[in-house]
């Protein structure tokens, strides 16, 4: 790996599942996200043990297109093995009964897809008058 792909050294290093979901049919976006934020997410936060992390993004598609996924969820984690685990129990789709009960009003569960994540950064320049930067 070459420094400007490094981690920094003094940064802890963490290893994150990365959750694609979709919302179940008939239910809009706002309730999706609504429901999502003050209901079970809280789910998260109540098994959070061992978590560094829980964060959702909620994808905003650009033009008309209806993307595959409207959330993709980051679950934190300190080790590789513990990323895997998650994983690999989110791909076997047997969650705990009731976070299963919930799911089902909010999720169409047949589209959830998972993964683990390998980071790579790169070192850019700080924006000046020579480089700007994005628009």
């Amino acid at each position: 790996m070459t420094d400007s792909h490094a981690r920094d050294a003094a940064a802890p290093r963490v290893h994150r599942v990365l959750l694609f979901l979709k919302r179940r049919p008939g239910m809009s976006v706002a309730d999706f996200r609504d429901y999502y934020e003050n209901i079970h997410s809280k789910f998260g936060e109540k098994y959070s043990r061992g978590l560094l992390g829980y964060v959702r993004n909620y994808l905003d598609p650009v033009g008309d297109e209806e993307l595959p996924f409207d959330v993709i969820t980051e679950l934190w984690v300190a080790d590789r093995a513990t990323a895997e685990a998650i994983a690999a129990g989110v791909a076997r789709n047997q969650p705990l009964p009731e976070i299963l009960e919930d799911e089902k009003q909010l999720f169409d569960r047949s589209k959830t897809r998972v993964a683990t994540v390998v980071e790579c950064r790169s070192t850019l320049p700080a924006p000046n008058s020579e480089n700007p930067g994005l628009p």
